[in-house]
């Protein structure tokens, strides 16, 4: 079967004499020295004998393995092979871990990639890692690696899926097993090499798909190398995988390293360690915590993405509201210029009914004003009439002393005459009932015709003279009655003297009975007229509700108006409070983006800047001034560059140092405009 391990030359092998003769020389060593060495010794006999039978087999037969009789003792054979095969690699593997752990302490600092032990070490584990792996037939070939395993850690360990990405964007790396080489690097420089081998040891039944049933990985020393792998937590290295060529790396483990006398040095070193695991834990914090920034870091890009991605999605909807609204507002603005027009049009109209009422009222004012002036000149006709009747009354009573005997006959007549009186006051009666009742009624006419107030006041006053004629009536016909009275007592003494004259008196009772019909008849004209009168006013009553009827139309329109402005102004405030939104969403973008842009920056000066070594620099970064004993180097704590005095003099607080640290000019200056953007 061929193996995975360089031929070397045989003198570089060493032989177990030498082995033992070395170890009767080395019996003064410390005590920690003792059971590693018994390792060193066993791993490297075994392996002795295993080059040797290699190297001859290759000398003579090409790598072609010699027949066995029987199938059992083949068998028996291979699995003894195996069981010594795995017991030296773990040796192998205690062996580096120890030493690496013990070197990496005595240096106090972070190990490089050029580092010996820490190369001796990924070669073992790599040969650990190897040892049982089952050869995949492809077209191109067979292939056998041990990067197919490392693979399944990215399903089982969410965490583990940074370095997959990582290793898989290294355009450098051509080969698996140069991916390989590179994931150990990562996962070492995470600390968590351990953790992730253990995930791929707890599901044994996927590794089946890979290894033989009798590898390393399978059994029980899988187990113990993740537990030894433990102890590496300790260890800060910081690799460089971009100018290593991890493709044509040759495996070859270097026994000298495990040889070396160590004991001089360790009684100097044991008093240092405990600082320097002190100052390793401290460490271990420092970078634990800017593990957990850069976490949280991360988070809150998230979420600043989140919520920039709801505000551009709330921002879209604003517009499409904003668009909508102003739609709606145009579509207002068009229905309020045609209620406009519609009313505008309606007070028109009802200005020019009024006016045409208004000069209707003026005509029939006029008409009922020379009505009045008619009436006037009849009723002082009347009285001129009357006074006349008054003054025949009186010489009728100086006759009626004479007119004894002639007042018995008149007496019948006289009591048909105040039958006649008394029904003339029933009709005057009447005709104050009817006035008393035109009074009220013209009355509430006032209170529901405001606009019509002097109409009503100039029929009302034509009423009122009319009653003031009609009380003078009644005042002249109770002198009248009184002055009967008188006659009646005269004409006792006067029936003498009346005899002759009843046939003038007889006359001109004639003449009276005509006279009271033709008033009977201007009284009847009268009522007729007020009938007129009363008409009219049930006209102008229904044309006054009609405009109270337009007016509160157009009460219903001003209000309509009005919560046609209210709903306006209610909108205009919308808009002003949604363009107060989007300022301050913006405002808050701005923000947002500025925070985006620091957490970049940050990250990038967390990831991007790498520590220059002290040997790369010879000049300063900024002046370009040669460094000598005068002009000593200083890095600057952000970038990682490596400056001089004068131009990294400067110090300022970072998030990955508790205290004030170098800066150079540049960093000095980028990081003031940062701190007044955010204050701002």
């Amino acid at each position: 079967i061929k193996e995975d391990f360089e031929i070397i030359d045989k003198k570089q092998i060493p032989t177990a004499a030498e082995f033992k003769t070395e170890g009767k020389e080395k019996t003064e060593e410390a005590r920690w020295s003792a059971p590693i060495l018994s390792l060193a010794r066993k791993a490297s006999e075994n392996l002795a004998l295993s080059y040797g039978s290699a190297l001859k087999s290759a000398s003579l037969v090409g790598f072609i393995a010699k027949p066995v009789s029987t199938d059992s003792t083949a068998r028996t054979s291979a699995r003894l092979h195996t069981m010594e095969e795995r017991s030296n690699l773990m040796n192998m593997m205690k062996l580096s871990i120890k030493i690496l752990i013990q070197s990496a302490l005595s240096l106090g600092r972070t190990l490089d990639s050029d580092f010996p032990p820490l190369q001796q070490f990924f070669v073992v584990l790599e040969h650990c890692l190897k040892h049982g792996l089952k050869v995949k037939k492809t077209f191109i070939g067979q292939n056998k690696s041990f990067f197919g395993p490392l693979e399944l850690v990215e399903k089982l360990c969410p965490e583990a899926s940074d370095i997959a990405t990582s290793v898989k964007n290294l355009p450098e790396l051509k080969t698996a097993v140069g991916r390989g080489r590179a994931w150990l690097y990562l996962a070492l420089m995470q600390k968590k090499l351990a953790d992730y081998l253990k995930v791929l040891l707890d599901h044994k039944h996927l590794l089946s798909d890979f290894y033989e049933p009798d590898a390393l990985m399978m059994e029980e020393e899988g187990a113990v190398i993740v537990g030894l792998l433990v102890g590496l937590n300790v260890i800060d290295a910081n690799l460089c995988l971009k100018g290593e060529d991890l493709d044509s790396q040759v495996g070859v483990i270097d026994f000298s390293l495990y040889l070396k006398e160590t004991q001089d040095n360790d009684d100097k070193q044991d008093g240092g360690i405990t600082a320097v695991l002190d100052q390793k834990h401290y460490v271990e914090e420092l970078n634990r915590h800017l593990s957990c920034t850069v976490a949280d870091l991360q988070n809150k890009i998230d979420c600043l993405e989140k919520t920039n991605s709801k505000l551009q999605e709330e921002l879209a909807a604003a517009t499409d509201r904003i668009g909508s609204l102003q739609e709606e507002q145009q579509q207002l603005k068009q229905q309020n210029e045609l209620i406009r027009e519609r009313t505008e049009k309606s007070v028109e109209a009802t200005k020019e009914d009024t006016k045409v009422e208004l000069d209707t009222y003026k005509q029939s004012r006029q008409g009922l004003d020379e009505m009045y002036s008619d009436v006037w000149k009849q009723l002082k006709e009347e009285k001129k009439i009357r006074l006349e009747l008054e003054k025949e009354l009186e010489l009728q009573i100086g006759m009626k002393t004479e007119m004894e005997i002639a007042m018995k006959l008149l007496e019948k007549d006289t009591h048909e005459k105040q039958d006649t009186l008394v029904a003339l006051r029933q009709q005057l009666e009447e005709v104050k009932a009817i006035n008393l009742q035109m009074f009220h009624k013209s009355q509430n006419a006032e209170c529901s015709l405001q606009q019509k107030a002097e109409v009503i006041s100039s029929f009302e006053g034509k009423t009122t003279e009319m009653m003031a004629s009609m009380k003078q009536m009644e005042e002249r016909l109770q002198h009248a009655e009184k002055a009967k009275q008188a006659a009646e007592e005269r004409c006792n003494k006067m029936k003498q003297e009346l005899a002759g004259r009843l046939d003038t008196c007889r006359q001109q009772m004639s003449q009276l009975d005509s006279k009271c019909s033709t008033l009977e008849k201007e009284l009847k004209s009268e009522k007729e007229q007020r009938q007129t009168l009363q008409k009219e006013l049930h006209q102008e009553k229904d044309a006054t509700a009609l405009l109270k009827t337009e007016l509160q139309q157009m009460e219903g329109l001003k209000k309509e108006l009005r919560k046609l402005q209210d709903e306006k102004q209610q909108l205009e405030k919308v808009c002003e409070e949604q363009e107060q939104a989007l300022q301050e969403m913006g405002l808050h973008l701005s923000q947002s983006k500025l925070k985006m842009e620091d957490i970049k920056e940050v990250n990038k000066a967390l990831k991007g800047h790498t520590w220059l070594k002290d040997d790369e620099a010879t000049h300063c970064k900024q002046c370009e001034k040669e460094f000598s004993i005068s002009r000593r180097k200083h890095h600057c704590r952000n970038c990682g560059d490596i400056f001089c005095n004068t131009c990294s003099s400067n110090e300022l607080a970072l998030p990955s140092y508790p205290k004030p640290v170098r800066v150079c000019d540049t960093c000095h200056t980028l990081l003031l405009q940062r701190c007044s953007s955010n204050s701002s």
